[in-house]
């Protein structure tokens, strides 16, 4: 859709955080509810599949998991193409409306095959409703403070991961592994959609404005800055592999999750076979999503004034020695260690990468690249879930997680190479205040 002045007023709008406040907190506040539907899952799903299904095939397991990466990736794209043509508030309440069931589903699940349509359903939750408030987040406080915002929306949603994940293992462990912790999802899913229907308003007219305020880069910068809009073909292929600083971040994002779903689906599994209870399962799974979620507010802010490569960059180090300290050191301690590992590394990653990708691309089709993005970051859960279940049935969950330990050092390698900084050329775009 053209930006013009003619069709989308813009006057009385401004851009920032202190300026879009209300609705920006309202965003975090909704964005929680989106992490805690996910959360839930983290400690139950694999034991639920085995205690209460009798499945004992970790590729069947994480069937779950593959389901929910690729319809959540192919949300991630939908709602970040159609957000520039219709509009976010609308793709953020049908997101909600598709999230209603799925708590319902898996408490009265006669099946393992309804817990996997559910995530199916889950996973356009996720990719639509998170990836929607995160360009309304991007569109509110304009190009100065990315990676802050990025920093409060990933950290909202993941410290409910955790406290979802806490909550149900101890629900779990008090009653049963449903129906009991699921009743947190129902009243999740009612919040988000209340809010989102009642309270949001629509963000679009704010990159609008952004695009409006740019001036030409200087010559050479890696931002696009021409006011029309290339097609999504193309946008894909920019996104995807032709520009390398954006194919550097598809690939970091994509293996950050590749990661994230082996932890998800086999970490209670590999806890609970030396004896740990749901309980004790619980706080190792939410001890990662936790640190994530509070170090974003960090390490987002820290990226707006040092630069995102080399958050990035380390980010993915970390976690690679994170993974090697849980499968080298089978106690509980070094266990909870590595995932304080994982949760640094992420938290130095997550707000970074979205942060890049906002910084390269032009505000006239930036939600669609941000979604391109999230398809690949995302489809790292199916990769995960595929490649974890597969090396776990043939030679065991150690191999796995150190596989996944090694793919994730490489990326950060990959990174070092290829991911030029992209704070630069964010800032080139603005004229100056004088």
């Amino acid at each position: 859709m053209p930006f013009s002045n003619t069709h989308i007023r813009t006057r009385s709008l401004q851009l920032g955080l202190r300026a879009n406040w209300r609705q920006f907190s309202l965003l975090v506040l909704i964005n929680a509810f989106v992490g805690g539907m996910v959360g839930l899952e983290r400690t139950i799903l694999p034991l639920l599949a085995e205690q209460d299904f009798g499945i004992a095939s970790k590729t069947a397991i994480l069937s779950f998991l593959v389901s929910f990466g690729l319809v959540k990736a192919g949300a991630n794209l939908f709602a970040g193409r159609m957000t520039d043509r219709v509009g976010r508030k609308r793709i953020l309440v049908l997101g909600w409306l598709i999230g209603l069931p799925v708590p319902l589903l898996i408490i009265f699940a006669p099946s393992w095959g309804w817990v996997v349509f559910a995530n199916v359903l889950l996973g356009i939750n996720q990719g639509w409703c998170w990836s929607t408030t995160v360009i309304m987040k991007i569109d509110l406080v304009g190009p100065k403070q990315r990676g802050l915002a990025m920093g409060f929306n990933e950290a909202a949603g993941y410290l409910a991961v955790s406290a979802a994940a806490l909550a149900s293992g101890y629900l779990a462990s008090a009653y049963a592994l449903r129906p009991q912790p699921f009743f947190l999802g129902i009243v999740f899913a009612i919040a988000g959609l209340m809010l989102s229907w009642l309270g949001v308003r629509e963000s679009r007219d704010y990159a609008t404005l952004e695009a409006l305020q740019m001036q030409p880069a200087p010559e050479g910068t890696a931002t696009e800055t021409k006011a029309s809009i290339p097609s999504f073909s193309e946008i894909v292929a920019q996104t995807s592999w032709k520009n390398h600083t954006l194919f550097a971040v598809c690939q970091a994002g994509l293996v950050n999750n590749l990661n994230d779903g082996l932890s998800w689906g086999l970490f209670p599994l590999y806890f609970a076979a030396v004896g740990l209870s749901p309980s004790q399962i619980g706080l190792l799974v939410a001890v990662y999503p936790a640190v994530w979620g509070i170090g974003q507010l960090v390490t987002g802010a820290l990226s707006d004034q040092w630069g995102r490569k080399w958050f990035i960059v380390a980010g993915m180090l970390i976690q690679a020695l994170g993974l090697f300290l849980i499968v080298l050191v089978r106690t509980f301690w070094p266990w909870l260690a590595g995932a304080v590992l994982l949760g640094v590394g992420t938290a130095f990653v997550y707000p970074t990468l979205l942060a890049a990708v906002s910084d390269v691309v032009h505000p006239s089709y930036r939600a669609s690249a941000v979604g391109v993005y999230r398809l690949w970051r995302d489809s790292g859960y199916a990769v995960g879930g595929l490649l974890a279940g597969i090396l776990a049935d043939l030679l065991g969950i150690p191999w796995a997680i150190g596989v996944v330990g090694f793919l994730t050092l490489l990326s950060g390698l990959i990174g070092a190479i290829f991911l030029r900084e992209t704070l630069a050329s964010r800032l080139a775009c603005y004229p100056r205040r004088p």
